[in-house]
């Protein structure tokens, strides 16, 4: 019996297992190596470790814990969860079946870019869905921003405001947003264009947008806000509360409505926020703070069971 079973081996997930570990828990990680940033070479606003390769950072993560005992790293998935507090079950891929008294769910989500021709192709290298991320690297340069959704459009007049002069909003064949936000990208410069985009070809600083027109724009980069859907299903299996955009419900102690389980990183946020972070700093916090508030937990609980035990 694990004290703690994270599933999830990203900057969520490492650090709440390194929390444990220096703790003293019985922790076993299980990590099938898919990571949304995959595409991406750099990441940033991770003081100390700003443009640095996210593999280089999870590597070094993953050498960290090795210089804790009670942590086991384990590749693969978890296929099943089950059960409730002090008694949860895993079943990974293999067939192997592993108890934990609590669970760290650090799963993430995956991304589901537009199915144009090149859009998925080029995620991540000349294609960039966040601003924080990408948006000094492109600074200065002819953006263009892919999205249907008329939420997103004033992703367009971000960038137009902190990054470039020249940024077109593609909807890609859909309505033209409504008056109140077409009249302040307006103000901001950006040119909407509804005419569905045919594909995407070129890389950074040089970059294509074809339409089914027959059109031409060409662009230094591109961005995209892509659909998002859960890496895992093991929030919905243990009875976790979804909410709808997605994710999974947690409080300001990164507790899921199951008793016993937590949930970090982007697979998870609070209600009252409009959409999961996605920055690498942000799912390290997350998955502290899940590991503080949890251990206190354990803690608290093996004190009344001696306190049961003596009485």
């Amino acid at each position: 019996m694990y004290d703690v079973i994270v599933v999830g081996g990203g900057p969520a997930g490492l650090s709440a297992a390194l929390v444990f570990g220096r703790q003293r828990r019985d922790v076993l990680v299980v990590d099938g190596g898919a990571v949304r940033n995959a595409p991406a070479t750099e990441m940033h606003m991770l003081l100390s470790r700003d443009g640095h390769p996210p593999a280089d950072f999870l590597e070094i993560g993953r050498g960290e814990l090795a210089n804790y005992p009670s942590v086991e790293a384990r590749s693969g998935t978890v296929a099943a969860a089950a059960g409730e507090i002090d008694a949860f079950e895993v079943t990974l891929d293999d067939g192997t079946r592993e108890r934990g008294r609590r669970v760290v769910l650090a799963t993430g989500q995956v991304d589901e870019p537009y199915e144009i021709p090149g859009l998925a192709q080029r995620f991540g290298s000349c294609v960039f869905h966040c601003p924080f991320c990408h948006g000094w690297e492109s600074s200065g340069r002819a953006l263009a921003v892919i999205n249907r959704d008329p939420e997103d459009a004033m992703l367009a007049g971000y960038l137009a405001d902190r990054f470039s002069s020249d940024v077109v909003l593609c909807t890609h064949g859909a309505e033209e947003p409504p008056e109140e936000v077409t009249s302040k990208l307006d103000a901001l410069g950006v040119t909407i264009d509804p005419t569905p985009v045919a594909e995407v070809g070129g890389e950074l600083g040089d970059v294509t947008v074809r339409f089914t027109d027959g059109r031409e724009l060409s662009r230094g980069a591109v961005f995209h806000r892509a659909p998002t859907r859960q890496h895992s299903l093991l929030a919905r299996e243990l009875g976790c509360e979804i909410l709808d955009d997605g994710t999974v419900r947690v409080d300001e102690f990164q507790q899921t409505t199951v008793p016993g389980v937590s949930a970090a990183g982007d697979t998870a946020k609070l209600p009252a926020l409009p959409t999961p972070t996605t920055l690498v700093v942000l799912g390290a916090g997350d998955g502290v703070r899940a590991a503080l508030w949890m251990d206190g937990g354990l803690f608290r609980s093996d004190l009344e069971e001696r306190e049961r035990a003596a009485s």
